[in-house]
C-alpha cells in the first residue's frame, strides 16, 4: 500500500511538472530552475560559502550560520549537519548503507517523497569507493519503488566524500546527516526529465 502511495505521489508531481512545462524550451526551464533555487536560498536564510572556505573548515559547514557549500562542478549546495561516527568508505569494499530521506520539490513547493516518518523504515543502497570515484545502486526501499530504477542520483553519492559511514556503538555516537539543494542534472530520473530542483535531507548509516 505504501509503495503504491509513493508511486502515485511521484506520478502526480510528474503530471504537475509536465503541465507547467508544456510550452517551455529547455533553456527556459533551466532559467526557472535557477530562479527557484535562488529564491529558496534567500527565503530560507541560507549562507552560501565557496569550496575554498569549506576546505579551510575541514570540509564542514557551520550549521549555526545555516551554511551550505556550493559545489561548482555539480551545482549542488551541501550542508553537513553531522559528519557521523565510524569512518570513510574503504577502498573497493562494497558497503550496504541504510538511509532515510525527505525529497522536497522546490519548483512545485511540495513534499514529494519521504521515508522518515516511521523510525523502523529505511531505504538501502550498496556503495563502493574506487579511488576518488563513488558508485553504487539502490537495493530496496521507497526511492527505488517510486522511480522504478536501481540507479542512484549523482547527488546521493556526493556526501560520501565528506562524511563517515558508521553504526552507533556507544552513547554519543550519531549517524551522518546531510542537507542538499540538488539541480535536475544531479537528481533522480523525474527531476532530470522535467527539469526541477529538489531539497533533500539525508541520513546515512552502515548496515553492519
Amino acid at each position: 500500500m505504501k509503495k503504491t502511495l509513493y508511486s502515485l505521489l511521484a506520478l502526480v508531481a510528474m503530471i504537475v511538472m509536465t503541465s507547467c512545462n508544456s510550452y517551455e524550451t529547455y533553456g527556459e526551464k533551466k532559467d526557472k530552475e535557477r530562479n527557484a533555487i535562488s529564491s529558496y536560498i534567500r527565503e530560507n536564510g541560507i549562507t552560501v560559502i565557496e569550496e575554498s572556505q569549506f576546505v579551510q573548515q575541514d570540509s564542514t559547514t557551520d550549521v549555526s550560520k545555516n551554511e551550505f557549500v556550493y559545489l561548482a562542478k555539480s551545482g549542488i549546495y551541501l550542508q553537513i549537519v553531522r559528519k557521523g561516527c565510524g569512518s570513510k568508505l574503504e577502498e573497493k569494499k562494497p558497503v550496504n548503507v541504510l538511509f532515510r530521506f525527505t525529497e522536497f520539490n522546490i519548483l512545485a513547493d511540495t513534499m514529494q517523497l519521504r521515508n522518515d516518518l516511521n523510525p523502523r523504515t529505511y531505504d538501502k543502497m550498496s556503495v563502493t569507493r574506487t579511488s576518488a570515484t563513488i558508485s553504487g545502486s539502490f537495493v530496496s526501499g521507497v526511492m527505488k519503488s517510486a522511480y522504478g530504477t536501481q540507479a542512484i542520483p549523482n547527488a546521493f553519492l556526493v556526501p560520501f566524500r565528506y562524511v563517515n559511514i558508521g553504526r552507533p556503538q556507544k552513547d554519543g555516537d550519531e549517524i551522518s546527516y546531510i542537507k542538499m539543494i540538488v539541480p535536475h542534472t544531479q537528481g533522480q530520473a523525474s527531476a532530470q526529465q522535467y527539469v526541477y530542483p529538489c531539497f533533500y535531507t539525508l541520513t546515512l548509516e552502515r548496515e553492519n
